[in-house]
């Protein structure tokens, strides 16, 4: 009995019935794929999504590029009530285009419409990877082959920042056909004399990078996006070589010829009022190309 008093009773850490520290809210902080550097987002979006730390350019919403390439106020939004419906009975498929809609604010991958970007009026269109990784589905393909159809009918130039996976594969050979439709708008469009201008961005792959992103008059892509058609592994398996560290980057393309300039976001704006200024003739040619 004695002993017992002596006996050392553990301890036990009390559990607190509430947190030490309260939680971050989500989406407060960003934290950068590449350096690893944690930042508040407000600062991050500031600085037009570049991160402040390695110069790495985080995908921009549509509606943010928007505001950082046309003139305030400018914007005039094309057929934004448009959605995509489920042709092939895809199970699954309106449900995730849904929570799409809800997580980005958008009804589809694209946003088109016409505006001024330093006084020079034009048609855009601005891909978002936010919804449904920037597929391209029937949707998409229409919109963006109405947008070229308006810089047509109105004689300006069409201007369009892509940022997609390929080809929507729930709407099968639909999603496919786009590539040749919005081909064949851009045809028109330049055997009339239109001026267009593709900046690729992070990533533009698959049927984009294989149809309209790659048919400018003017092919600019942000440092380090990821542009091909085919993915590496698939590429190295089938010629059965390794590839470059830095195969399928803008800076890879630009080295082989393949783009005419990688161009900072920053800077973006500016080098894109001076190439329409080069073009915004006089007369009856207007904005035409040639």
């Amino acid at each position: 009995m004695w002993k017992d008093l002596f006996v050392k009773k553990k301890k036990y850490a009390a559990i607190p019935s509430e947190p030490l520290r309260p939680e971050v809210p989500e989406g407060v902080m960003t934290k950068c794929p590449q350096c690893k550097k944690i930042m508040y987002t407000k600062e991050l979006v500031k600085n037009l999504r570049v991160c402040l730390s390695c110069g790495y350019h985080h995908p921009m919403p549509a509606r943010e590029r928007i505001e950082s390439v046309l003139d305030e106020g400018s914007f005039r939004e094309y057929d934004a009530g448009m959605t995509s419906v489920n042709p092939l009975g895809f199970p699954g498929y309106i449900e995730k285009l849904e929570a799409d809609r809800r997580k980005s604010g958008l009804n589809e991958a694209v946003v088109t419409g016409e505006g001024t970007l330093e006084g020079h009026p034009l048609a855009i269109a601005v891909m978002d990877s936010s919804f449904r990784m920037g597929s391209m589905g029937s949707v998409v393909g229409e919109k963006i082959a109405r947008a070229v159809e308006q810089a047509h009918e109105q004689r300006m130039p069409f201007l369009i920042f892509t940022a997609s996976g390929g080809a929507r594969m729930q709407e099968g050979v639909l999603s496919l056909m786009q590539m040749a439709k919005t081909s064949a708008a851009l045809k028109r469009f330049s055997n009339d004399g239109g001026l267009f201008i593709s900046v690729m961005t992070h990533p533009t792959t698959g049927g984009v990078s294989a149809s309209f992103a790659s048919l400018g008059d003017y092919n600019f892509a942000e440092p380090g996006a990821l542009i091909g058609f085919a993915g590496r592994r698939v590429i190295e398996q089938t010629v059965r070589e390794e590839l470059p560290e830095d195969f399928q980057t803008a800076e890879f393309l630009l080295k082989h010829g393949q783009l005419d300039a990688v161009i900072h976001r920053h800077e973006l704006k500016e080098k894109l009022a001076v190439v329409l200024a080069i073009h915004a003739g006089g007369g009856e040619s207007g904005w035409w190309r040639n």
